[in-house]
């Protein structure tokens, strides 16, 4: 039987890539979407249309009440194995400019986001004695970055739970870990980064891609990982 992924944020660039590895690695891929449950209806299609397992789930993970009943309608099936922690926003503003609401509204997300889905899948997920927890960060969270002292600190937050999760976790075969990207190529990349600004930032001289992203996620969920755990690893060309 094949083991059971869930990737939240499955509708956007990223979650959708790692979807599509995922499924094409061997696993039932649950493609979660909140705003979006259109596109991630067309992610599955797409996997469903080159022989892999998918189907959508849709829910708002700062409703910690909506995400749970969610989630225990999906654990009815049976446990799931691996989650992708890949939903986030981004709300940017210098902090002396900064909103009360676009602080919480990034951390709801992205750190809130992160328990709801993940505490109520651990017990199941410890029945089995295996597990891979990934959560997507970002080098904002590593390095810090103009504009996004929100997005860091949810980030930053995200690493400093996961790696006392994988402590907690490492004697019952489940590794939790996080992968921070720097530039990827997106539409909000593009607009935001012109080529020159590319190559004066990036030791690689270029953007990643999404493949590139899903590929380490790929791996560290895989077997071929099993020791590999609290780490926050870095995609980023050189950068840091």
């Amino acid at each position: 039987m094949k083991k059971r992924a869930l990737v939240t944020g499955g509708s956007g660039v990223l979650g959708a890539a790692i979807c599509q590895r995922l499924a094409a690695d061997g696993y039932a891929v649950i493609v979660h979407a909140h705003r979006h449950p259109g596109v991630a209806e067309q992610v599955a299609e797409k996997i469903l249309a080159s022989n892999g397992s998918a189907t959508v789930t849709t829910f708002d993970i700062t409703n910690g009440h909506a995400t749970a009943q969610a989630l225990q309608s999906l654990l009815t099936q049976g446990p799931i194995q691996v989650v992708v922690n890949n939903s986030g926003v981004q709300a940017d503003a210098p902090m002396a400019g900064m909103t009360a609401d676009q602080w919480k509204d990034v951390i709801e997300v992205s750190l809130n986001g992160f328990f709801n889905v993940t505490q109520p899948l651990l017990l199941p997920m410890l029945g089995t004695r295996w597990g891979r927890i990934v959560s997507i960060s970002s080098l904002a969270g590593v390095i810090g970055n103009r504009g996004q002292s929100n997005y860091a600190a949810a980030k930053a937050g995200l690493h400093g739970a996961s790696k006392s999760l994988a402590i907690e976790l490492a004697s019952r075969g489940v590794t939790v870990n996080v992968v921070a990207p720097g530039l990827i190529e997106s539409p909000a990349t593009r607009r935001s980064f012109k080529p020159e600004h590319v190559e004066s930032l990036v030791p690689m001289k270029r953007v990643g891609t999404p493949e590139e992203v899903a590929a380490l996620v790929a791996f560290l969920v895989s077997e071929q990982a099993g020791y590999i755990t609290g780490q926050v690893i870095g995609i980023n060309g050189g950068v840091a």
